[in-house]
């Protein structure tokens, strides 16, 4: 078998990543050797894999539900956005420059398709399928020319092609037929049909309109799969927060002590890799929250700072905000504060940056004995170690050099009383090292909270990708799929009219 299939969406977040997962782990059951792809992601949610290569964060999640280490050739081109303007290119895992929209649209994209369809070919070599995710829409029509992740790559490897719509977005009809009808006749004919998700009710009271869709179209539904909490692990593009309020997938179970723990995010802007808190709000008794106001870390046991793509502008961010202030005051109070990455340098006395914002010497919060100069390689590294007493693992995903000048040691940063700091990304993932971390907190903060004694984030995650998976098997045409993988997008597909613009 050299199976494959493009998941394209008609918007973004319709759920590309997270059907794409499910069919990788539905394909793996079956005992298929299943990779996934993604030709280009725009993420601030990254991960290293073993070779010290950076991708984005959803297609590291995609490669677990297949069961495979992640690599480069999963993600060959990652945009991580540094403004309204401009992204920071990684190639292959590694940064190549920053380019503008208008500078990567106007040639440099198109250039890349070679590198993609080779990646591509690569993976087709050594698994039976490759389930490759799309980006936004593939009817980007003013994209089309120099697109490599949607129509692009599905025309250059003849795949076939799935539109997923977001059900519970509205228009979902509308969606799918306007999707096919704005795609050139040679694009439309490898779009095989839809996969209608987070859909509530009876389904058979849609059923009317998916017969009418395909009269319409040619082409049929594949599965409707119903809207399901806690399922948007490791999201690339949209923040799985409501400001002001808690993680929306995360459900609080009831505390093992007599206390629940509140944790407050400052949402700080180029926010990156906030997939950090996720462990937190897996333990029963956790609340999660991310917050923009000074007022709102006053009943907080613990506040992070989180990574960021600016710290010098993030920096600004919380100074203009009063939020700096309000983090200076609960340091010296003794009361607990978390820095990851760019917040860890954030809370650090000096920072001298010519790389990332070019701004040169800025003061930080003072809070850690650190001082940080941005080197223009970025580190890109799976560090593993101990702290307090636990094992622990994560990444390293910046171009920041902290020289810490004091404190204790934490994790390759300090900690000063009950301030931390560290590079590290996916600390928190590490069981026995998050339960004694909340422990000091509670202590500190004076909370009567245990930590679960078998919270497992490893498993949860495993129990989350195996329910994609059961979505799959329960409410798609999986015999239908599993043609349209092994064959291809079926013969005599009609054009839809007006198609794409000349």
């Amino acid at each position: 078998m050299n199976g494959g299939l493009l998941v394209a969406g008609t918007t973004s977040d319709a759920g590309k990543s997270v059907v794409t997962a499910g069919i990788c782990r539905w394909l793996v059951r079956r005992g298929v050797k299943v990779a996934p792809f993604k030709a280009q992601n725009m993420s601030l949610n990254s991960f290293v894999t073993r070779e010290g290569a950076e991708i984005g964060r959803a297609q590291a999640m995609q490669a677990q539900a297949c069961r495979i280490e992640p690599t480069a050739q999963m993600n060959p081109v990652l945009l991580k956005p540094g403004g309204e303007q401009s992204s920071q290119v990684v190639l292959l895992g590694k940064p190549v420059g920053e380019l503008s929209a208008r500078g990567y649209h106007g040639g440099r994209q198109q250039r890349l398709l070679g590198t993609v369809l080779d990646c591509l070919a690569e993976l087709r070599g050594t698994y039976d399928a490759v389930i490759c995710e799309g980006a936004g829409s593939p009817a980007e029509i003013n994209l089309r020319r120099t697109d490599i992740v949607n129509m692009g790559i599905a025309r250059g490897a003849r795949l076939p092609v799935l539109v997923v719509g977001d059900i519970d977005r509205g228009g979902v009809f509308a969606s799918f037929f306007g999707t096919v009808a704005l795609l050139a006749p040679e694009d439309q004919e490898l779009v095989a049909g839809f996969l209608v998700n987070k859909f509530r009710g009876d389904v058979s009271l849609l059923e009317p309109g998916l017969d009418m869709l395909h009269g319409l179209t040619g082409r049929r539904a594949y599965g409707v799969l119903p809207f399901r909490h806690g399922l948007g692990i490791d999201e690339e593009d949209g923040l799985r927060v409501s400001l002001r309020g808690t993680v929306r997938e995360s459900t609080v179970s009831p505390p093992v002590g007599e206390d629940v723990l509140r944790v407050a995010v400052c949402a700080i802007p180029l926010m990156s890799n906030f997939t950090d808190v996720d462990a937190l709000a897996a333990e029963p008794g956790v609340v999660v929250r991310f917050v923009d106001r000074p007022e709102e870390l006053a009943d907080a046991d613990l506040v992070i700072v989180p990574g960021t793509r600016g710290t010098v502008r993030a920096l600004a961010w919380l100074r203009e905000r009063g939020l700096a202030d309000a983090l200076v005051r609960r340091a010296a109070e003794g009361r607990p504060v978390l820095g990851i990455c760019g917040g860890f340098q954030i809370l650090g006395e000096h920072i001298e940056d010519e790389v990332e914002s070019r701004a040169g010497a800025v003061d930080g919060l003072g809070v850690l004995p650190v001082r940080v100069r941005f080197a223009r390689e970025k580190t890109l590294t799976r560090p593993a170690g101990q702290a307090l007493g636990e094992p622990v693992e994560g990444y390293e995903i910046h171009h920041g050099v902290a020289d810490v000048r004091g404190g204790e040691p934490f994790l390759d940063g300090c900690r000063v009383g009950h301030t931390w700091g560290t590079h590290w990304h996916g600390s928190l993932e590490s069981d026995g090292f998050r339960r004694a971390f909340l422990r000091e907190v509670a202590a500190a903060a004076g909370r009567r909270f245990v930590p679960a004694p078998d919270t497992s984030f490893a498993a949860l995650r495993e129990e989350q990708l195996d329910r994609l998976g059961d979505l799959i098997e329960q409410h798609a045409d999986t015999d239908a799929l599993w043609r349209l993988i092994e064959s291809g997008a079926p013969q005599g597909l009609p054009f839809i009219p007006p198609g794409a613009p000349a």
